[in-house]
């Protein structure tokens, strides 16, 4: 019973993270599932069992596996955040998105030193 709680908590908050992740409101996501909001309020504090359904259309609008959510994959937290970040990335405007390429290589540059 024990782990069985401890695997509903990592659903929960895996839930939750995804959702953050992906910019949405508990009430977004409450419309998109049909859904009042405190249903998922509670689904993300562990209080309410989310459905097969629900948990594969989650999924879909987080952009992430089922078995990621369900921490049945081997845990990848970094290349679920890539995942997000690269969602979001594809948001941008290209005058944005030719911003933060620039950030990203005096980052790399940073990382590697000075150079000759």
């Amino acid at each position: 019973m024990d782990s069985r709680r401890g695997a509903e908590g990592t659903v929960a908050a895996r839930l939750r993270l995804a959702r953050e992740q992906a910019g949405l409101s508990q009430g977004q996501v409450a419309r998109l599932l049909g859904l009042h909001r405190p249903s998922v309020t509670e689904t993300e504090a562990g209080r309410r069992r989310v459905t097969a359904e629900e948990l594969a259309h989650l999924a879909r609008i987080y952009g992430v596996s089922v078995a990621w959510l369900t921490n049945t994959e081997e845990s990848d937290t970094q290349r679920a955040r890539i995942e997000l970040a690269a969602r979001k990335l594809a948001h941008l405007t290209p005058e944005d998105l030719d911003r933060v390429l620039e950030l990203l290589a005096a980052l790399r540059v940073e990382e590697s030193g000075p150079h000759e």
